[in-house]
């Protein structure tokens, strides 16, 4: 049996252009899944992009195109009455898969006005914290993966644990924190070579902070994590592990979970105490 998947999107989220809340749920029950969250995006900093970004057409309704030369994306805030919507419509065509409301919070600590006002309208089911920027915050935003094109990779990396850490420290209000190795999906190897063993001091630090504020580590297999990141969490006291496909497209869901519980396993993790929990220390 599979464990949930429980960092999913949908078309209520700014950037799954093709994504299917009902197209995803006939997937999720197609292939096994007990259970599926949507995670929806929320997203409040403000990017200047790259000036050779090419933008999508999608993006083009939320983007200031400056005189000089500056163009500024503000992701747009979520529809949450069709959300919710959507959210029933699903549940009475799939009683048989459990389908929970959820949000991925980005930069949560830096908006924590924002962020306590859409927890309380959204009554979410799941809750995680993400961090895709990792800018000063008296500075333009800049998300992780446009961020290597002017700085060294290593130096953006553990910029980003670093700021994840003050996530941690700074935002209590989450039960999970997302894909820790976010920055390793747009990593220049055509520049530098990544070495994880490089970034286990950086990277055991947010492991050690998040077990401390007793939260779980999401297992992100769109870029299948490193088994030995898995294996660092339970030895700095990690209490459990949440899957997520972090789907934009239905045919994403669930997508690598039987290799990842297989990781799982041998790090020490095992199944909760019914089908929907988050795996637990063996």
């Amino acid at each position: 049996m599979l464990p949930p998947d429980n960092h999913v999107h949908s078309e209520y989220s700014w950037d799954a252009f093709r994504g299917s809340m009902e197209a995803t749920c006939e997937r999720a029950v197609e292939i096994g899944l007990p259970s599926i969250a949507f995670t929806e995006h929320a997203d409040f900093s403000v990017s200047t992009l790259p000036a050779d970004f090419v933008l999508p057409e999608q993006w083009e309704p939320h983007t200031v195109h400056h005189d000089d030369g500056r163009r500024v994306l503000t992701p747009p805030d979520i529809d949450l009455t069709g959300y919710l919507e959507t959210l029933e419509r699903c549940r009475d065509r799939f009683p048989q898969l459990r389908i929970l409301s959820g949000v991925e919070l980005s930069e949560a600590h830096w908006f924590p006005e924002r962020t306590a006002d859409l927890v309380k309208r959204g009554g979410f089911q799941r809750i995680l914290a993400s961090l895709h920027s990792a800018s000063l915050r008296d500075e333009d935003y800049l998300d992780v993966s446009w961020g290597f094109k002017g700085s060294h990779p290593a130096a953006v990396y553990r910029g980003y644990l670093a700021e994840a850490v003050r996530l941690i420290e700074e935002f209590d209000g989450f039960e999970v924190l997302t894909h820790i190795d976010y920055p390793v999906r747009y990593w220049p190897h055509d520049r530098v070579g990544f070495d994880l063993t490089e970034f286990e001091t950086d990277i055991r630090l947010v492991l050690r902070t998040l077990a401390r504020a007793d939260k779980v580590m999401e297992f992100n297999t769109r870029l299948p994590l490193d088994p030995r990141v898995v294996g660092w969490w339970r030895e700095e006291g990690g209490k459990g592990v949440s899957f997520a496909s972090d789907a934009h497209l239905p045919e994403n869901v669930g997508k690598g979970f039987r290799e990842a519980v297989e990781v799982a396993r041998a790090a020490g993790f095992k199944p909760g105490a019914d089908l929907f929990d988050f795996w637990v220390r063996d």
